[in-house]
């Protein structure tokens, strides 16, 4: 009997991005997958991305689905929503990926691939394995903060990842119900820290496939002082604070 294709679910959280989506939603159905989804999580977009994203669900209702939000409170728990309404519609394999064009969607059939042909909970699309890269017109101070990043992370939690503040994966279902999602605390961009570490404290395996990381084009980075602050507690948090049976 023929086998059939894994259930794709690409969740994408927006705010403010209604120059992006719908060319995000076109790359993304010219892939060469035949059960890709995508689920627009939507925060009450004021430039009207949640309407833009309601237009592309009834155009392809099969393809595309909405979840609107009624406030902006971070990207974690965009993330957080949207994968779990991703697992409650059957979602074998759950990719997260980011509105602004920045991950190459191409790259997702081979992220998927190897997540499925390797010994992997997760796979990261990654800027700092051989074959990666950051966006060229990245200043050079900004380039240094992102590497100086990663090494931080990984000094201070020592997990083996050469990109661990990715924003580019490729989920195992089963894995994501394994490292318990409603009790991640964290929610801005060390929201993928955090995932990343609980992963490797289940003993389960991270790998990276390499992908070129492009500038967003249109719109505005919705990287906050806050959010950096939290992104530079976080690791310690998360090696000495109060130990979580439910993420060990």
């Amino acid at each position: 009997m023929p086998v059939s294709p894994p259930k794709v679910v690409v969740v994408v959280p927006t705010y403010n991005e209604r120059d992006n989506l719908p060319v995000l939603a076109g790359l993304l159905a010219d892939l060469p997958m035949p059960d890709l989804h995508l689920l627009v999580v939507d925060d009450n977009s004021p430039d009207g991305t949640g309407e833009v994203a309601d237009k592309l669900a009834a155009e392809s209702p099969d393809a595309v689905g909405v979840l609107h939000r009624t406030a902006k409170n971070g990207l974690g728990r965009a993330y957080l929503a949207g994968m779990a309404s991703a697992l409650d519609e059957g979602a074998d394999v759950v990719v997260q990926m980011d509105a602004d064009l920045s991950h190459p969607a191409s790259v997702i059939p081979a992220m998927v691939d190897t997540l499925l042909t390797r010994n992997a909970a997760v796979v990261l699309g990654s800027r700092y394995v051989a074959g990666g890269s950051t966006a060229t017109d990245w200043p050079w101070h900004r380039k240094a903060l992102s590497a100086w990043a990663n090494w931080y992370v990984n000094a201070i939690l020592r997990l083996g990842v050469k990109d661990s503040t990715a924003g580019f994966k490729a989920w195992r279902a089963e894995t994501l119900r394994t490292i318990d999602l409603p009790s991640i605390r964290s929610n801005g961009y060390s929201f993928q820290v955090e995932m990343n570490y609980r992963t490797i404290k289940r003993g389960l395996t991270i790998l990276e496939v390499p992908i070129r990381f492009e500038e967003r084009v249109n719109g505005t980075s919705k990287m906050s002082i806050r959010v950096q602050l939290e992104s530079a507690l976080t690791p310690w948090k998360l090696r000495f604070g109060r130990r979580d049976r439910r993420c060990l």
